[in-house]
């Protein structure tokens, strides 16, 4: 059940990161030579660039990814909250490579939703962002208090 589990989480993270390329590159070809890449707490554009940058976020969640790949296949090279012993050795590292491929699902869909925002907005300023960031930084906090807890409980 475990390793199906995680199958299931690899092969949607990849699937995940493919897409965020392909949105990437299919859009690439309408946009303008200058883009937003940065934008202020009330979501309007303060820094502009070339279209080039919108490769940057599909890099990032590649680096991501192999960083992630690394850890979840090296449960050992992990910084845990708690202290691990022979008791709980599995359950922290089974806490773990969820937590590590659950934050790269919130991760990738981070950088779509700015990808997709910066994109639109290139065209049009007065769009809004499909879901606001402070609701994205959100999700990651309320995982993280989540996986703490869980590793509270099994420490």
């Amino acid at each position: 059940m475990e390793n199906t589990l995680f199958i299931i989480f690899d092969v949607f993270n990849f699937g995940l990161l493919v897409f965020l390329w392909g949105f990437t590159i299919k859009q690439y070809k309408t946009l303008p030579q200058t883009i937003p890449v940065h934008f202020d707490f009330d979501g309007k554009a303060d820094g502009f660039g070339s279209k080039k940058y919108s490769f940057l976020m599909p890099v990032f969640a590649t680096a991501f990814y192999v960083l992630f790949a690394f850890v979840v296949r090296e449960p050992e090279s992990a910084n845990y909250p708690v202290k691990i012993t022979a008791e709980n050795k599995e359950a922290q590292f089974l806490i773990m490579e969820i937590f590590i491929r659950w934050l790269y699902i919130l991760i990738v869909m981070i950088f779509l939703n700015s990808l997709d925002y910066m994109f639109r907005y290139a065209f049009d300023e007065n769009v809004k962002p499909r879901v606001p960031l402070a609701m994205a930084i959100l999700s990651v906090i309320g995982s993280l208090i989540v996986t703490f807890i869980f590793t509270g409980i099994f420490k």
